[in-house]
């Protein structure tokens, strides 16, 4: 039976209509779904600062550093600071940001490794964060950093008080074998030790690669040193080899005892590339804060006489 000129306008018809709302549908779901998943990538990004700086242990519960140097699990306690603890509590999204909020800030430095912030700088803030993060912060001629601010007491929170500075954060990324990759190094004080890394965003491959973000071969980087020594044990801050070596294999095997070994980790068998690209990623990224880093461990230095 033919089909009448009406009938395949109706089915025209019909299907634009059909699409104009699937269309009309998806837009406002992405458009719903935008916030929630904003919030979701800063809780994540958080959780995952917090981690390299210690903070936040990997199983998901906060720690804080006991005397021995050793960390303790700890609770958190309202006003985002942290009570050490017998048990191991799973934290919950809330307490991580009001931690977050209260132990990380974020301030620029420039090829001189002077401070600013962006209200100094004029810079807005959330724009930068998200137009430089694939290219990388440290291209930048004011570069991201973050400040690690010691555990506050209890009193301190009610005076709305600072505590000192106990660290700082970089973001870094770079290239793996197959795409981006990008995370988080800590520092402390002296410029130099590494207090924790993180991974947070990889496309490696699971088994081989994607073990850069797995707590096993997180835990090789606390107390490496990301200025390479000398020969004779000694650092050259102004000359020295910056970043972190991932070798092809074990550490032990390949540099022993010797200085080198003191900025170097373990690789991944089967994932040599991977290694690589984490390798250049520090050394390309820390270079651009070699000046600020220079100036902070003279700092740690000098309040130390």
């Amino acid at each position: 039976m033919p089909v009448s000129k009406s009938q395949t306008r109706y089915t025209i018809f019909f299907m634009i209509a059909l699409s104009f709302i699937c269309a009309l549908i998806l837009s406002l779901l992405a458009s719903a779904l935008a916030k929630p998943q904003e919030i979701a990538k800063d809780l994540d990004r958080s959780k995952e600062m917090l981690i390299s700086a210690q903070i936040l242990n990997a199983v998901g519960y906060f720690q804080v550093r006991g005397q021995d140097g050793n960390y303790l699990p700890a609770k958190a306690q309202p006003g985002g600071w942290l009570k050490p603890s017998s048990q191991k509590v799973v934290a919950s999204d809330s307490n991580v940001l009001a931690v977050y909020k209260t132990r990380i800030t974020p301030f620029l430095v420039n090829e001189k490794g002077e401070e600013s912030t962006f209200e100094k700088t004029g810079i807005d803030q959330a724009k930068y964060l998200a137009d430089y993060k694939k290219s990388g912060y440290y291209h930048q001629p004011w570069k991201l950093i973050y400040k690690i601010f010691a555990n506050p007491t209890k009193e301190e929170i009610e005076k709305n008080k600072k505590t000192k500075v106990e660290g700082y954060v970089i973001p870094v990324n770079g290239m793996g074998l197959w795409d981006a990759i990008y995370g988080y190094l800590a520092i402390r004080t002296d410029g130099n030790t590494v207090i924790g890394i993180s991974w947070y965003d990889q496309k490696e491959t699971p088994g081989l690669g994607a073990n850069i973000s797995e707590p096993e071969w997180q835990s090789q980087f606390p107390g490496k040193h990301i200025f390479q020594e000398n020969a004779d044990g000694k650092t050259n801050f102004e000359s020295a080899q910056l970043g972190i070596t991932v070798v092809k294999g074990k550490v032990s095997e390949v540099l022993g005892n010797s200085p080198k070994a003191k900025s170097a980790v373990d690789g991944m068998a089967g994932a040599t590339l991977t290694g690589n690209g984490v390798t250049d990623a520090y050394k390309d990224v820390l270079a651009a804060y070699r000046p600020f880093l220079m100036q902070v461990h003279q700092e740690n230095e000098t309040d130390k006489k």
